[in-house]
């Protein structure tokens, strides 16, 4: 892109040296290029027009025209407005203003035809549009007449200067203007031909200035598939880079280590999911080339099993494994878990976190450096340098994206050929998502649960039933089981009127006295010690109740607590709501995710709420979460390295534009693994100029 596609927004008729800072800090426009790619968030059809006689006041922005028969002042002090009145022959309309009354009142020409825009309501037995679009019927506004309007996002302090939508949408006439005919294409012809898309500067205009339905749905789809087209091309490049410059271990060997825990150890039947899972994974780490696998699956659904079976066939081909966690406790709950399904068996496995003492570290990097130490479970301890393998072959991520980029990759350098990747998360991600954030990695999903697990029944209620709560609280723990209880705040709050942890603690320690009962309380302001060890009172059946912040969302594995209150849920996310909700329901008995709210609840918070109601899918939460709160909150993204930019996408909708992108990039690059056949230039060039405006692609996975 050349010419005044690149020149400083400054200079456009319109803009100016005291317009242009305000459209540089508030929308990233620094030149013309930035503000044609600068696109609407909706359009009205401006293309009808209704008789004042037909309009009710739940229709929604409507268009009338007709003469201004006179105006009034009504009301005085603050509460002065000015109503105008109009009809077409059908009927008489009010038009009222509250602000900039004066203004309006001078501009105003009685008798003359004006266009009205906006949306009516009905007060008082008659119809007003308050602070109607008003533009007089002529010339000019002849030509307005039968387009579709674009809206574009605005802030405060862009209308402060007068720059509205309406303002935007007039400059963006003068910059395609100026750039007609400058606009160059950044597909190659052979594949907008063979796609059969709109041509970019047609694109372009379309979405600024439809001519029409149909040409504003193809504008749309030409910008939408190709930034997600690029995204997806860049990802699958990297993928085959990374292949071409990576050779992997081969796994050809399916050997004792393996066999021996399969047929003797294994405590419990694979579900058909966790075999699957092993089998892409085998056939990936047989391949000779380096595995990056995405392991995706809900909370209990038996990840641990299948990274260990993985672990066991690297041990089978002469290979060491690391497994890393995010927390101490996570790292010693896989350490434990592990060690009871080996069951004895002559595998070396040894655990490294912050608090290992100093005996034995020296023990464990002697016996990593000699190769007798099969399998190292740990933390960020892991990547300390000290800590060198003699052959390492397989790595284990959990909970991935609680670890920097930078982090990651130094597991990479463990070894002169680097090992097999296999990273897990307990968060489902939305298809689109992941095939965006972790686009250049196959994915594996384990969909089922082991047999034996109850589905967690959910219930909302409200304050005032907590009497309820606490009965089903009683009887569980008569059962033997034990209560989560989970607050969003630690102290309290000035502006919200929210119960808070240490509150609930004292309340609780009331309701549920000692010595019958023993409440235990965990938070982000203890000290670590302090925090394991109420952990291990808990898990040790010592306390009943735990009442705690959100620090136990991802952590303990308590199979015997069967109930989780959540207070004030509808302060939670979907997806922290849904992890809160795994860490019940992992023993064989019916378990119970209680979410308690106050009666005033906000749209977004009532759908959350209902939604964890009707499911346990952990993937069809992620994608009502997404669709409440957009991509760019999911959690994982921030710490992936990602920036989420699309200009005119959206992943929540736009799932099928996404899929066809992929395979269109997926036929492009099988065939042209490096983009070096005639005709594939520009796709080169263009990943190029867009890395700087898309994503930080270098940084994922």
């Amino acid at each position: 892109m050349r010419g005044n596609m690149e020149l400083e927004i400054k200079f456009l008729p319109g803009v100016g040296p005291r317009r242009a800072p305000i459209l540089n800090q508030e929308l990233k426009v620094m030149t013309i290029g930035d503000l044609v790619y600068y696109f609407p968030f909706k359009y009205v059809d401006r293309t009808k027009f209704y008789a004042i006689r037909d309009v009710n006041g739940n229709l929604p922005n409507i268009q009338i025209k007709g003469r201004i028969t006179g105006t009034e002042m009504v009301g005085e002090g603050r509460k002065q407005r000015l109503v105008a009145y109009m009809t077409d022959g059908t009927g008489i309309m009010e038009l009222v203003w509250f602000q900039g009354i004066k203004f309006v009142k001078q501009s105003l020409k009685p008798n003359a035809v004006y266009i009205a825009f906006g949306k009516p309501t009905e007060f008082n037995g008659s119809i007003k549009i308050v602070h109607p679009e008003l533009d007089e019927s002529g010339p000019d506004t002849e030509k307005k007449e039968g387009y579709i309007q674009a809206y574009y996002n605005t802030t405060d302090k862009m209308k402060k200067s007068f720059l509205n939508s309406k303002a935007i949408l007039k400059l963006q006439s003068n910059a395609l203007q100026q750039l007609r005919g400058q606009i160059w294409e950044t597909l190659p012809a052979w594949l907008t031909q063979k796609l059969g898309l709109m041509g970019l500067e047609e694109s372009i205009f379309n979405i600024h200035f439809p001519a029409g339905p149909e040409e504003l749905r193809r504008a749309e789809f030409r910008l939408k598939f190709e930034e997600l087209f690029y995204i997806q091309l860049k990802l699958l490049h990297l993928q085959a880079d990374r292949q071409h410059k990576f050779k992997g271990h081969r796994f050809d060997v399916v050997g004792d280590y393996f066999n021996t825990f399969y047929h003797h150890h294994l405590p419990f039947e694979l579900t058909g999911a966790q075999k699957r899972v092993i089998r892409e994974i085998r056939k990936d780490a047989g391949s000779g080339k380096q595995m990056n696998r995405l392991l995706q699956g809900d909370v209990g659904s038996g990840k641990t099993m299948v990274a260990l079976m993985v672990s066991l066939i690297a041990m089978d081909n002469g290979f060491q494994a690391c497994m890393m966690a995010p927390t101490e406790i996570l790292a010693t709950q896989h350490y434990n878990s592990v060690m009871k399904f080996l069951g004895g068996m002559s595998v070396n496995v040894k655990l490294l976190t912050g608090s290992s003492k100093l005996s034995e570290r020296t023990v464990i990097h002697q016996e990593l450096m000699d190769g007798t130490l099969n399998l190292l479970i740990g933390t960020h301890a892991l990547l300390e340098d000290v800590v060198t393998f003699k052959n390492l072959g397989m790595v284990v991520i959990d909970e991935q994206h609680r670890f920097g980029v930078m982090q990651r990759a130094k597991l990479w350098r463990k070894n002169f050929i680097p090992p097999h990747i296999l990273v897990m998360t307990a968060t489902p991600i939305p298809r689109t998502l992941a095939m965006t954030v972790y686009g250049d990695l196959d994915v594996s999903v384990i969909d089922e649960l082991p047999p034996g697990r109850k589905p967690i029944r959910t219930l909302h209620y409200f304050e005032n039933k907590r009497v309820l709560v606490y009965e089903l609280m009683k009887k569980e723990i008569e059962a033997g089981h034990q209560v989560y209880i989970v607050y969003p705040l630690i102290s309290e709050s000035e502006k919200l009127d929210y119960k808070n942890l240490e509150e609930g603690y004292e309340h609780i320690v009331q309701v549920f006295p000692q010595p019958k009962y023993h409440v235990g309380i965990v938070h982000g302001r203890m000290k670590a010690t302090e925090k394991d060890e109420e952990m291990m009172r808990f898990k040790t059946g010592k306390t009943q109740i735990l009442v705690a912040t959100t620090v136990i969302e991802v952590g303990v594995d308590v199979p015997n607590a069967s109930v989780m209150i959540i207070e004030s849920s509808e302060r939670f996310g979907l997806s922290q709501l849904h992890q809160l909700r795994g860490r019940v329901g992992r023993g064989a008995e019916q378990s119970y995710c209680i979410l308690l709210s106050g009666h005033k609840l906000g749209e977004d918070s009532r759908k959350r709420i209902e939604t964890m109601v009707a499911t346990n899918d952990g993937f069809e939460i992620a994608e009502a979460d997404m669709r409440l709160r957009g991509p760019g909150d999911i959690e994982g993204t921030q710490q992936s390295g990602i920036a989420f930019d699309l200009k005119i996408s959206n992943l929540a909708r736009d799932g099928q534009v996404l899929q066809y992108a992929r395979d269109v990039a997926s036929e492009i690059i099988a065939a042209d693994p490096m983009l070096e056949i005639p005709g594939n230039e520009i796709l080169r060039k263009q990943m190029i100029a867009l890395r700087k405006n898309h994503l930080n692609w270098g940084a994922i996975s």
